[in-house]
């Protein structure tokens, strides 16, 4: 793709050499929803985020006319070790794609919608903007529906991040995705300390809005290292915990230190349930908006 470069190598440990395991094995897209939703898509000229980056759920979320849109293009400022999206520089802001995307959610119907987006860097309060005008074209189009927005850090920026917020999202999401010891590989240009301070300001100007994080796990972290993220999450206030495991989308990408057990996501669903979380996702095959709808309801 124009503008595109690829990743480079980052070895965190040996890469893993078994298979995939069966409780990892999800189910190949397709039915009627999914090739509707495809089709919307290509026709508004939008991006979702489970094509972008590959999300293993893509058949089951499709297929219930479910979807992540992805705001701010498809090249991302950033370049981080384990994403599928593209890296690059940049096209100008889409001025009309917020309208564009309503207009999608409005056709599917859909009762909660996910709305996430690129790093853009380059310009964090244009793009908290186009979040913004997002939520609110969505509740003048279609306003029975929830709007859960998934946003990066914004560099810290505090003005970008009230813009999204003063627009009052139903759900404020925004990932961890790894312990901090991981962070350098894993999150190029991210800080782990200025996600959890986003939460934190997150929850102090609006103590009612349901806040939300994720991680992956399988990167060569330790339980006591997850326990200790979800300790921190927890005393910032966050709502909503997804955790899920790691995937290599291509050789380019991070390797997987090793495959989780369902036995361990229940485990650690009951650590982090005992740290005071409304709800807790936690599961081979969970991702940010994978159950979304009914993570909020849980929530309440």
């Amino acid at each position: 793709m124009t503008g595109a470069s690829p990743l480079v190598q980052i070895e965190i440990r040996p890469q893993l050499r078994q298979a995939k395991p069966s409780w990892l094995k999800a189910r190949a897209p397709g039915g009627e929803n999914f090739h509707h939703l495809k089709k919307l898509a290509r026709g508004l000229g939008l991006h979702t985020v489970c094509e972008s980056a590959q999300c293993p759920n893509i058949g089951e979320c499709w297929d219930h006319g479910t979807a992540t849109f992805m705001l701010l293009g498809n090249i991302c400022t950033r370049r981080c070790g384990f994403c599928a999206v593209p890296k690059g520089k940049p096209a100008p802001l889409d001025l009309d794609e917020p309208r564009r995307v309503a207009a999608a959610v409005a056709a599917l119907g859909v009762t909660h919608a996910v709305i996430t987006s690129v790093n853009r860097d380059d310009d964090n309060v244009g793009g908290a903007k186009i979040f913004a005008e997002t939520i609110r074209q969505v509740r003048k189009l279609a306003p029975r529906c929830r709007v859960e927005v998934l946003i990066p850090d914004f560099q810290g920026l505090e003005e970008a991040l009230r813009i999204v917020l003063d627009a009052q999202p139903d759900v404020l999401n925004h990932n961890t995705e790894t312990v901090p010891r991981l962070y350098r590989a894993v999150r190029s240009g991210a800080r782990y300390q200025r996600s959890l301070d986003l939460l934190a300001k997150a929850k102090q100007l609006f103590p009612e809005m349901i806040t939300k994080s994720g991680l992956m796990v399988g990167l060569g972290e330790s339980v006591d290292e997850l326990i200790e993220v979800f300790r921190a999450l927890g005393k910032r206030g966050v709502d909503i915990l997804t955790v899920g495991q790691y995937l290599r989308p291509s050789r380019d990408h991070l390797p997987i230190a090793r495959f989780y057990t369902p036995d361990e996501f229940r485990l650690l669903k009951t650590a982090a349930l005992a740290l005071g979380f409304r709800h807790v996702e936690s599961g081979p095959l969970v991702r940010s908006s994978y159950h979304a709808h009914e993570q909020a309801e849980l929530s309440k």
